[in-house]
């Protein structure tokens, strides 16, 4: 399921190829579970002749400045992608997706032509993201809803802890919670615990001081680190926990530590107890932000 870095990268994707060029056409399909409650003909209305001036992004969600609004709104869902074709796309720092031949490809839900001749299209296989239109995105819901973006608007590490003292819900729980922290999916809040050394059953607001801070420490790093690759799992650190979660296979290992699978949430977490341990030792080094 893309989470921030994913669509930071579809961020920067469509930046590169659209910021300032006048979208020439746009293909919608009939699709009325994804397009959400507005018509494929109306978005293609809107989006045609109009000049991309900028593209945003908070959590999983990204929408289009246009030069005139209403502006459009994307989220990926668990299975949508973004690819560019022609024209000159801008120079990832990873590698880039492989595509099929077919071009618009499979499960295409909009196709954009840019007058530069490049094209942009949106897939979504599983139907779970949503496009809309929205006159202020940042301002309306489901965005305006939203907690703190990690990348873009952290909270000091003061806030941080008041933020997380006045939750009780266990802290794994609360990481994937999109009204605390946007963007933040099931990957990166198993990594963020796992690095930060803290059980996923504890409650927010049992937390330390010290472990709140070595958190947003983690928090922070993970994230800049997975958008510094454009979220390229091959470029992730070897020794993340990323690369060896998927699965749930029994007697998988870490360092020589068992990796074990409960479920938090209605999600499945994989953790280390030999590493997150109910109270873990902190050094005055690892509380710095």
């Amino acid at each position: 399921m893309p989470e921030l870095p994913e669509v930071e990268r579809a961020r920067r994707l469509i930046e590169g190829v659209a910021a300032g060029h006048r979208i020439k056409r746009v293909t919608c399909a009939r699709d009325t579970i994804v397009f959400d409650r507005v018509s494929p003909n109306r978005v293609r209305h809107v989006l045609a002749e109009r000049t991309v001036v900028a593209v945003h992004r908070h959590g999983k969600h990204l929408w289009l400045e246009l030069d005139q609004r209403p502006w459009p709104c994307f989220h990926l869902g668990m299975t949508g992608e973004v690819f560019a074709r022609g024209g000159t796309p801008p120079q990832l720092n990873s590698t880039p997706p492989v595509q099929t031949k077919a071009w618009p490809p499979r499960f295409t839900k909009i196709h954009l032509v840019i007058d530069t001749g490049a094209e942009l299209a949106m897939t979504n296989k599983r139907r779970l993201g949503r496009i809309r239109l929205r006159d202020d995105p940042a301002r309306e819901l489901p965005i305006s809803r939203l907690g703190f973006d990690p990348l873009l608007d952290l909270p000091s590490p003061q806030r941080f802890v008041d933020a997380l003292h006045s939750r009780s819900t266990t802290i794994k729980a609360l990481l994937l919670d999109q009204t605390f922290a946007a963007g933040v999916g099931n990957w990166i809040a198993d990594e963020v615990l796992y690095q930060a050394r803290i059980d996923p059953r504890r409650r927010a607001n049992a937390l330390s001081v010290a472990e709140a801070k070595r958190l947003r420490t983690k928090l922070k790093r993970i994230i800049e680190t997975a958008v510094l690759v454009d979220a390229d799992k091959s470029l992730f650190p070897r020794d993340w926990l990323f690369h060896r979660r998927w699965g749930r296979k029994r007697g998988t290992t870490i360092r020589g530590k068992p990796i074990e699978f409960l479920t938090i949430g209605g999600r499945t977490t994989a953790w280390v107890p030999a590493v997150q341990r109910q109270r873990a030792s902190v050094t005055s080094a690892e509380t710095d932000s």
